[in-house]
């Protein structure tokens, strides 16, 4: 039985990367994202696109035009899925307006706009899993992802961007205590530095002198990684947690896209604080 997947926020980026991973592992992927036209974003990318890579990559891909800040669009979608499906095995909340953040000054002294990721990434998780839910019940086997980082717990990118972090970590925590009974598992997955088109293009700005010589994930890590979670035995196990990407991939036995295993930054950033008991049984 082929499995069905959303990824959220899939033109480019994570999304992109963990959509094409997803479809690798065989699965109907749904791509949203906002933009129509390589012209919509300086770093090009569109869900067609996107849809495109993941069924060249072995699955079946799907775009789908979605503001994740329409609440009845969203809805739309996954009534779309009900209709042609009847159920979802895994939801990716990726979705996130990342606007000004990386300007440099303080939080007051950049566009109040930098608030929109927490309308556009946290509470939009928030309502992307909440039609999600009972087409994952549906299934008997679901799972929900929520794309996470390090600055949930250090300083990155300003308090709008750590309380995105941090709160998708906690939703992913209570939405599994919830769904527990369900066999339906919610996690946060930290990912490192990633190679992305946002990354290069910034990076390629730089002095040659100032430019990070580290490697960095490929984007489809991730999505490798919740493709061997999603078929795990520890999938309910490890539900609730907020779980570093490199640390997961390790101890799911899975590579990078050229064969490397990504390191964690647990000793330089932090890692995830410890559950209450409350949240694991």
């Amino acid at each position: 039985m082929q499995r069905i997947a959303v990824v959220t926020g899939a033109s480019r980026g994570a999304g992109k990367g963990i959509a094409i991973a997803l479809g690798e592992a065989g699965m109907t992927v749904y791509v949203t994202a906002r933009s129509l036209a390589d012209a919509d974003s300086p770093y090009g990318g569109t869900a067609v696109e996107t849809a495109n890579l993941v069924t060249k990559a072995g699955g079946t891909g799907i775009a789908v035009t979605v503001d994740h800040a329409d609440d009845g669009a969203v809805k739309a979608l996954f009534e779309r899925i009900r209709h042609e499906h009847g159920r979802l095995d895994v939801l990716v909340n990726n979705a996130a307006s990342l606007v000004t953040i990386t300007d440099p000054g303080g939080f007051w002294e950049k566009p109040l706009k930098a608030v929109d990721l927490i309308t556009v990434g946290l509470r939009s998780h928030y309502v992307a899993s909440y039609y999600a839910a009972p087409l994952l019940i549906a299934g008997g086997r679901g799972l929900i992802v929520n794309t996470g980082h390090y600055g949930a717990v250090c300083y990155y990118h300003g308090p709008a961007y750590g309380a995105q972090k941090a709160g998708a970590d906690k939703m992913a925590a209570d939405m599994a205590k919830e769904l527990r009974p369900h066999n339906v598992a919610a996690v946060s997955i930290w990912m490192g530095g990633l190679d992305t088109e946002r990354a290069r293009a910034y990076f390629a700005s730089l002095p040659p002198e100032a430019r990070p010589t580290a490697k960095r994930e490929s984007p489809r890590f991730t999505g490798r990684v919740i493709a061997a979670l999603y078929g795990s035995d520890q999938r309910m196990t490890l539900s609730g947690r907020a779980l570093i990407g490199a640390e997961l991939g390790a101890f799911l036995g899975v590579a990078d896209i050229d064969g490397s295993r990504p390191i964690s930054h647990r000793y330089a950033m932090g890692g995830p604080p410890e559950l209450h008991p409350s949240l694991t049984s």
